[in-house]
């Protein structure tokens, strides 16, 4: 079975978090929810960080006491619209 995927827009990126780079995205298809997601492997797989506005994928959504968690992203392509 495939695993959900949400499209996000990156609104915040911490580059010094205390358990690694990480970045906060939002999705239309999650109204209201912000998803947190690690900068490194292996839960980012782009040799760069995003930028604030960069779509990515995420999936792999856990919910934590803190919010949302993504196990797994990357940026958008054009093979995902």
């Amino acid at each position: 079975m495939d695993e959900k995927r949400y499209v996000a827009i990156v609104q915040k990126i911490r580059p010094d978090g205390h358990h690694g780079p990480y970045a906060k995205a939002t999705s239309d298809a999650l109204p209201g929810m912000t998803i947190t997601f690690l900068l490194a492997p292996p839960v980012w797989k782009e040799k760069r960080f995003p930028e604030e506005g960069n779509y990515v994928v995420l999936s792999g959504l856990t919910k934590k006491r803190a919010g949302w968690r993504a196990d797994f992203g990357r940026f958008l392509e054009p093979s995902d619209e």
